[in-house]
């Protein structure tokens, strides 16, 4: 299989970046879309040129690291997929691909491919702990969770913060990220010592890195390769709601 790539280059995120055009051939249907990108950074060296800069770990669909844009499209076409998943099959010999990073003023470019996604690490980071002592796995079994929580508290836990939900929202909202990462711990019994803290302060931060604020377009799920629900969203704003009011009412609760 052959195609055309218009792969997008830049240097660092304060230069100007633009669209090069590859032609690339020798590809199979079971190349992935990264497996892809090594041919091309391979045949890029050998030739003496820069290769792309584009992040990956495991490619198993698991680390989210895979942030790419393929012809619009968050994380490439396939649904429910990250782009490590994504096979040239589900492309046409000859097509032209279009590949770009996320867009999203909260993940600057590092370089070319590559964007900056510390900032969800911080909003986990302004979530704190949980000082619940659950010990070793005997005693946590001993602590009765309801089936319906737990399998709704590991639906918010599948997220893998790949920021496919800021990539794909026209505002660049961190909402569903936030809302699954707030709602995995609030949801067990682990999680209520600090579950008003937590919530203010994640929200807070969120807010503080730059991120768009949430209005219903719901692309956040359609482009999750999780397929996080936007229902988290609306609990978390429940949540902030709920310890806001608990904190007004506290006056020596400070949020910080």
């Amino acid at each position: 299989m052959k195609f055309k790539l218009n792969v997008w280059r830049q240097a660092n995120e304060k230069s100007a970046g633009g669209f090069e055009k590859y032609d690339i051939d020798g590809i199979t249907n079971d190349h992935s879309f990264l497996e892809m990108l090594d041919v091309l950074n391979e045949k890029l060296i050998v030739t003496g040129k820069e290769p792309v800069v584009f992040d990956h770990d495991c490619r198993e669909g698991i680390c989210g690291s895979c942030s790419l844009v393929v012809n619009g499209h968050v994380h490439g076409p396939q649904e429910a997929a990250t782009t490590c998943q994504l096979h040239m099959r589900k492309f046409t010999d000859g097509e032209e691909i279009t590949v770009e990073p996320w867009r999203a003023g909260a993940f600057p470019v590092i370089r070319d491919l590559a964007v900056d996604r510390s900032a969800f690490d911080r909003i986990i980071q302004a979530g704190g702990y949980v000082s619940v002592r659950t010990g070793a796995a005997p005693d946590a079994n001993s602590i009765l969770v309801g089936k319906d929580v737990a399998d709704r508290a590991m639906d918010a836990a599948a997220c893998i913060g790949c920021g496919a939900c800021v990539a794909a929202c026209p505002n660049a909202s961190a909402m569903l990220f936030t809302a699954a990462k707030v709602r995995h711990l609030n949801l067990l019994p682990q999680g209520q010592p600090e579950k008003d803290k937590r919530t203010i302060r994640m929200v807070t931060q969120m807010d503080a890195e730059g991120f768009g604020a949430c209005t219903n377009h719901l692309e956040c799920e359609a482009a999750c390769p999780k397929s996080i629900s936007t229902d988290f969203i609306g609990e978390l704003n429940r949540d902030l709601a709920s310890a806001m009011l608990r904190a007004r009412a506290d006056r020596s609760f400070t949020g910080g």
